[in-house]
């Protein structure tokens, strides 16, 4: 053999191992994508199918099923005073037959049914009296009430409840129509429907900027978004919902853009100087003057993935002490305290650094990319999901653990993920929004209906308010 030979045979070993590198790497990542669902990622657990049942990431509390001792419980209570009273007494002795006395001794055992009275629209006729002055011959006319100004139209809680249908209970038009029909006997168009419910929006636009200024006060907020599907002047195209809540407070808003040009045009995080939690999507570091705190749900699953799928220990390692973090800072602020004994934090500390730093060693940096001469390539070096995941706790270390020394940051993003689910079924109900304007609707709606819901009042209530011209107060957090 040459030494051509033999150079040009090392220079297609080294490129036949690089691609075998890159093989492996990009089977491993297609049989970690086909392993995930709702126990190990983000996926919901109707992606799941029927295979098998995945594990929840819930540890065991112990105690059985159902209502615990002490539940008040919830049953149906005789009231004090009824609408109707029917009064059944016994005519005949049911053992000699004799008739009975009216003033034989008695007493009586109540019984009450609740039922629904008869379920009909009640009609108003407004009469506006025109009245001629017999001194001048000019003719007056009485000034209509506020709910009656056009010669036929919906009163605010008819108006309400097709709001909440539609927003709240994600009830297709079709199907509300069908409902108002067979409940009531009104026969609304579809049409009518959707500018009952463009109406209700533009009466909560005030409520909402309310929302917006008590989430940028906020010390803490939680922000997560998700792709929406909305029909433009360009056919269907995907576009993206964010939400930023707290556990009193929810805000929704449509954007064509998912990352940091969105944020600024919701107008929340600018200038925000509290605790942002999020699942460290980059854009939300765009934001310098507030604090950062990561989703530890989502580390727990993708570690889940690590030690199921990849067989490294150090993450199962590193879930187990996720997990005791997590309850020990539970156990301080329900005794009270405000912070972790220092033993206790600096121990949590070390041994989250030392499985880090084991997992580095198993995942070191991929080789640099070698050309066709057989020289390194410039540019990034492409990583594994596992690199990826490590990088990020190990740089994001006092993002990630923030909850062991402000016990106002939660351990996970759950809240914003809890609040974006509703907007799924909507999605999964209607498939796509019609409009721009439908979308906008349905966020601003949905945003005052979940912020009435977290603050226990009532949405249907809130809704008839603001169609019947009121001002709805919003209940600030202290």
């Amino acid at each position: 053999m040459t030494p051509e030979e033999g150079e040009a045979l090392r220079a297609e070993n080294a490129a036949l191992r690089e691609q075998v590198h890159a093989l492996l790497a990009r089977v491993q990542e297609l049989e970690a994508r086909l392993a995930k669902d709702s126990h190990n990622s983000s996926k919901p657990p109707s992606s799941d199918g029927l295979r098998r049942k995945p594990k929840s990431l819930r540890e065991k509390s112990g105690k059985p099923r159902g209502a615990q001792p002490g539940h008040p419980g919830h049953r149906v209570s005789l009231v004090a005073v009824p609408d109707a009273v029917e009064i059944h007494r016994p005519s005949r002795c049911s053992a000699c037959q004799r008739d009975l006395p009216t003033d034989a001794p008695s007493w009586v055992e109540r019984r009450q049914v609740q039922e629904l009275p008869p379920v009909r629209l009640t009609v108003t006729e407004h009469r506006l009296v025109h009245v001629r002055c017999p001194a001048c011959g000019a003719t007056s006319e009485a000034e209509a009430p506020a709910s009656a100004r056009a010669p036929q139209q919906y009163g605010p809680r008819l108006r309400a409840l097709c709001a909440y249908l539609v927003e709240q209970q994600c009830v297709p038009y079709a199907r509300v129509r069908e409902f108002l029909a067979d409940l009531f006997g009104a026969a609304l168009s579809v049409g009518t429907l959707v500018n009952l419910v463009r109406q209700g929006a533009e009466r909560l636009q005030g409520v909402e900027d309310e929302i917006k200024m008590a989430l940028h006060r906020a010390p803490v907020l939680h922000h997560d978004e998700t792709g929406l599907r909305v029909v433009g002047a360009e056919g269907a195209r995907l576009e993206w919902t964010h939400v930023t809540c707290t556990p009193t407070l929810t805000h929704y808003a449509r954007h064509a853009a998912r990352g940091a040009t969105a944020l600024e045009a919701i107008g929340i995080l600018p200038g925000y100087e509290g605790t942002s939690v999020h699942d460290g999507w980059t854009s939300y570091r765009h934001f310098h003057t507030a604090r950062h705190a990561l989703c530890n749900a989502h580390h727990l699953r993708e570690l889940t993935v690590v030690e199921e799928e990849l067989q490294q220990a150090w993450a199962g390692q590193l879930k187990d002490l996720l997990r005791p973090m997590r309850t020990a800072v539970e156990h301080a602020r329900s005794a009270g305290a405000t912070r972790l004994e220092p033993p206790v934090r600096d121990d949590f500390i070390a041994r989250y650094e030392a499985l880090l730093g084991d997992g580095l060693a198993h995942n070191p940096h991929p080789p640099p990319r070698q050309g066709e001469d057989n020289k390194p390539r410039c540019g990034r070096r492409k990583q594994s999901p596992v690199r990826n995941l490590l990088d990020r706790l190990w740089t994001y270390q006092h993002e990630a653990l923030r909850f062991l020394d402000d016990f106002a940051v939660p351990f996970d993003n759950n809240q914003a993920e809890r609040d974006l689910r509703m907007v799924k079924v909507q999605q999964k109900v209607s498939g796509t929004f019609c409009s721009e304007t439908g979308a906008d609707a349905f966020c601003r709606i949905r945003s005052v209906c979940s912020t009435w819901r977290k603050q226990g009042r009532s949405v249907l209530e809130a809704l008839t308010h603001a169609f019947a011209g009121h001002s709805l107060s919003l209940h600030l957090p202290s």
